[in-house]
């Protein structure tokens, strides 16, 4: 159903496409999934992501079944969210775990969804401002606290 789902709403043509400029090999993968091997162009930066039921690797990531699988959760988000609606969803997801955790995957609901372990994820503590702590104030406004941390919130 996540096949139909993702041809319907363009993004697996989405995908085939980027793997073709890319100059991707694809071939047939399990559960649905198009493999698109060899991506070598620097953003994304991970060892695979995906693109409807496109999934592309760098030439030297180690493709498990675990891996696969995680990839797969991933195709699913594409179809529930319908297709691009998933990049901006996504963008403020990586947003969200930025600010909370100081990597992009760790409170990202659907690298969370999607099994952090699975795809090579170290979940990272939340880091987050006590309510009884408080910042410097001037008439300028609010400032951030010196120190070693360089001012970040940890």
């Amino acid at each position: 159903m996540r096949q139909i789902w993702n041809a319907a709403n363009l993004s697996s043509v989405l995908g085939l496409v980027g793997a073709l400029c890319a100059g991707c090999r694809i071939e047939r993968g399990p559960d649905g999934l198009i493999l698109a091997h060899g991506y070598r162009w620097s953003f994304p930066d991970g060892g695979a992501f995906t693109v409807g039921n496109v999934v592309f690797f760098r030439p030297r990531t180690r493709i498990t079944p675990l891996l696969l699988a995680h990839e797969a959760r991933h195709a699913t988000q594409w179809a529930w969210c319908l297709g691009l609606p998933f990049l901006p969803l996504y963008g403020l997801a990586v947003a969200w775990s930025l600010l909370r955790t100081g990597d992009t995957a760790s409170r990202n609901l659907f690298e969370r969804g999607a099994g952090l372990q699975a795809g090579g994820y170290a979940e990272r503590p939340v880091r987050w401002p006590s309510r009884g702590r408080r910042f410097p104030v001037d008439r300028e406004g609010p400032t951030a606290p010196s120190g070693p941390s360089g001012g970040h919130l940890a």
